[in-house]
């Protein structure tokens, strides 16, 4: 955003110079970025001089160019090619010498035309950034000085141009007016001598007759709005102050009309808008939302496709213009223009920025109006424009100002306390400080409160309008800190804090290691969007639709919910993916979830639930190498990872309640939960095709979703001990196993480690068959077990009981036989 100092100046008063105000912004929380000095024209019109036509004759190749002989003071007659239909003998003119550049980059080079050497160009307004003529060159007084430079003769000046940037709560300061403001209390308090002043408007006066009338259809996207109808103007180019002011913002003069709301826009920060009074159909304006799919081209040539929820500015046919955002094509001011009506108002911010968003358009206007813009001001700009419209384009106020207020927008009224106040800040600052700051910022004092001796102790005020984000009485302190400057609060000889102690486990820290576990193991992390859309939940009866936490005002159809789920979202990226030809993919991710849950009846949905989960996912095949033809991912890879982090946190799986995963999601997959409770873990398992093929998947994806809260329980629970290395060799028996299918590996596990405690280290399954000679309904379980006592070795005879009494165990408890 840009700052003109010698605009400023016009509103603040001051003696100081462009860096001691850049200064001052930034202690007063406007970050300024960069303080320049700017001429008026870019470049200053170096190069381009006063000159005399001494000759002119036309060109003999030609019916329309003219060969000149040019004086430009430096002693010699210069050849130049001129095409103007004006040209002539004797004229004075502004002239370009060869080596100049002109506005827009544009150098002036020694050039052939038809053949004839031209040494340098005659130039007409607009080539030069001093009008918008081009009918011809710019013929000057017969006593311009030949050889004075143009930036001499036209008074350019340079200008210092203070460029700054504003966070969200603070539009106030978008325009000259709102910074000089601040300035203003800053430099009072700091005892500078200034004066502040508002543009005058006291002469604006009402005019007879008939003014176009205004019907706010929604009164809710359109609080305030007021209208002014102007009749007989002269659209034209604007005079040379109000297009030095534009150019040294870094806007261009388009013509007076429009370029005065561009002017009090930057001065006031009010958004204005200006129509051709005779294209308003039934001569009447009606501000309303649009028709579902109905159209309007704007000022760009788009024709763009509108909702239901954009507000339009309109008339008996149709839109005029996007309301706060953008202007139609059909409506707009143009040199034809004789009858305006200005537009000044206060639109929904909610609405303008859905607007914006959704149709991509990002201008001067939604900026302001999307974040608050003042509803205050709106009166003063609508008269200081019709004021500026009729100095410099004529015309005349017909009937009354249209206004639609129906609910004035209150000042937000705010009780003060001021030795609470100077708590906040830390230090006493005095209340009379307090006082003078509100009152320089422009506070209305409603009631001020005394202490029993008469002293000032507190007060009730009301926000100015333009404070879009003053509630509290924090609030204030903040506003107050700002004119008196965080620089100048003072830091305590001692400082009281408390300090919180780290949790064990501390979450950070376990995050950190499951996600350099999984990175160093060839997974790549993820980070995707909470919002996601509510149509990848239909037909999910584990995650229904109705379970999703609905965005009152969503962007997009896209992004109409928050996620109940990691995996959904990891499915879109192994699509992105795939469909930029990366078919291998590890991929993790951790994020919040969230639910609506059913009441204790079970029926009324009412309460929501957000939890963070762990999600890994394996896809595709590994890159072929010397070595290998590449390996496909597993459902077992996947389940070996989540594996390993289990029990980095001293959880065995096969401790662990499994059932089914749902059927929904998972083509086949198990969900493990903490024996005993519902309490789930985790849920691993091959991806349902046909859930994939949604996403447009057409390999098979494993995934497996880890409870990050539940997972803190059990680390909780590791008590990490140090031991010595067992001195003492360990022994390996193998048992083969015939079993019922409705035995799991994980029962057996248990069972072997109830019956034989001590001793008994490890045991695992290596190897499942089914098949020939297994009789059906069963099947056959390859188990190793590894024995090993800490205080002795092991003898054949202490192998052989403990391997007898699992043989028992298995063959009681599971009906068993040993092949």
């Amino acid at each position: 955003m840009k700052l003109s100092y010698s605009w400023l100046k016009e509103y603040l008063a001051c003696d100081l110079n462009p860096q001691q105000i850049a200064e001052a912004m930034t202690s007063i929380g406007i970050e300024v970025d960069s303080v320049s000095e700017e001429e008026e024209i870019p470049g200053g019109l170096a190069g381009v001089v006063v000159a005399e036509v001494k000759e002119c004759e036309a060109h003999p190749n030609s019916d329309h160019l003219h060969i000149t002989k040019v004086d430009d003071g430096s002693g010699e007659l210069l050849t130049v090619v001129c095409g103007a239909p004006n040209v002539a003998a004797g004229q004075r003119v502004l002239f370009a010498r060869v080596g100049s550049v002109l506005p827009g980059d544009f150098k002036i080079k020694k050039s052939k035309i038809r053949g004839v050497e031209s040494l340098g160009m005659i130039c007409a307004e607009d080539e030069l950034g001093i009008g918008n003529d081009h009918s011809g060159i710019k013929v000057l007084p017969a006593d311009a000085p030949v050889g004075t430079s143009a930036k001499e003769y036209l008074h350019l000046k340079s200008d210092a141009v203070i460029e700054y940037e504003i966070t969200a709560n603070r539009v106030d300061a978008a325009s000259h007016i709102g910074v000089a403001r601040d300035l203003y209390a800053y430099l009072k308090l700091n005892d500078i001598p200034c004066s502040f002043s508002y543009p005058d408007v006291s002469a604006f006066e009402e005019g007879e007759g008939e003014a176009i009338p205004v019907d706010v259809v929604d009164v809710d996207g359109a609080p305030e709005y007021q209208g002014i109808t102007i009749r007989n103007v002269k659209v034209g180019p604007s005079p040379e102050w109000l297009q030095k002011k534009l150019f040294s913002i870094g806007l261009h003069p388009i013509n007076n009309v429009v370029d005065i709301s561009n002017f009090v826009l930057f001065e006031l920060g009010q958004p204005l808008h200006t129509f051709d009074a005779d294209k308003i159909a039934g001569g009447k304006v009606i501000v309303r939302r649009a028709g579902e799919n109905e159209k309007i081209v704007t000022l760009d040539g788009v024709e763009r496709t509108l909702h239901a929820n954009d507000m339009v500015i309109a008339n008996a046919e149709g839109p005029m213009c996007i309301a706060g955002v953008f202007g139609g094509i059909d409506s707009g001011v143009t040199e034809n223009t004789v009858n305006v009506f200005l537009e000044s108002a206060y639109f929904d911010p909610g609405s303008i920025r859905k607007t914006s968003k959704t149709h991509g358009l990002q201008t001067d206007a939604s900026f302001r109006y999307e974040r608050g813009a003042d509803p205050g001001i709106i009166p003063f700009a609508a008269r200081r424009a019709a004021l500026l419209i009729q100095e410099l384009a004529g015309g005349t106020v017909v009937g009354k100002v249209q206004v639609s207020y129906p609910e004035p927008i209150r000042k937000k009224v705010i009780d003060l306390d001021y030795d609470r106040i100077e708590k906040f800040i830390g230090k006493k600052i005095g209340h009379d400080v307090i006082e003078n700051i509100l009152g320089w910022l422009a506070y209305d004092f409603i009631e001020k409160y005394t202490d029993a001796n008469g002293a000032p102790s507190g007060a009730k005020v009301a926000a100015p309008s333009y404070m879009i984000d003053v509630y509290r009485e924090c609030d204030v302190v903040e506003e107050i800190l700002r004119i008196y400057s965080y620089n100048n609060i003072e830091l305590p000889h001692s400082m009281k804090m408390s300090v919180g102690t780290t949790p064990v486990p501390d979450p950070e820290a376990v995050r950190n290691y499951i996600s350099n576990f999984l990175a160093a193991n060839g997974f790549a992390e993820t980070m995707n969007n909470s919002l996601t859309k509510s149509a990848y939940y239909a037909g999910l009866a584990t995650l229904p639709e109705e379970r999703c936490v609905r965005i009152v005002n969503p962007l997009s159809a896209d992004l109409n919910v928050m996620r109940q789920t990691l995996i959904l979202n990891g499915l879109e990226v192994i699509s992105y993916n795939l469909n930029r030809q990366v078919n291998s993919l590890k991929t993790f991710e951790y994020g919040s979830v969230y639910q609506r849950l059913p009441e204790t009846d079970g029926k009324t949905l009412a309460s929501y639930e957000e939890h963070q989960c762990f999600a890994m996912f394996i896809s595709g095949t590994t890159a072929k190498s010397w070595r290998n033809g590449g390996q496909k991912g597993s459902y077992f890879e996947l389940k070996g990872y989540l594996e390993l982090l289990l029990k980095r946190y001293g959880v065995d799986i096969y401790s662990l309640e499994a059932q089914a995963a749902p059927s929904d999601i998972f083509a086949e997959g198990i969900v493990y939960s903490l024996p005993g409770t519902h309490e789930q873990l985790a849920t691993i398992g091959t991806v349902l095709p046909a859930l994939a093929r949604r996403f447009d998947i057409r390999q098979p994806v494993f995934a497996a979703e880890i409870c990050w809260q539940t997972l803190l329980k059990l680390a909780a629970r590791v008590k990490v001990k140090f031991q010595e290395m067992p001195k003492f060799p360990e022994v390996r028996r193998d048992l083969a196993l015939l079993i019922d299918e409705s035995v799991s590996y994980a029962d057996l596990s248990r069972a072997a480690h109830k019956a034989v405690k001590k001793i008994l280290k490890q045991v695992s399954l290596f190897d499942v068959y089914r098949g020939d000679k297994i009789p059906e309904g069963k099947k056959q379980y390859a188990m190793n077990f590894i024995f090993q006592d800490p205080d002795k070795t092991l003898t054949d005879q202490e192998i052989e009981k403990a391997v007898d009494r699992l043989l028992a165990t298995f063959q009681n408890s599971f009906g068993a036989v040993l092949r």
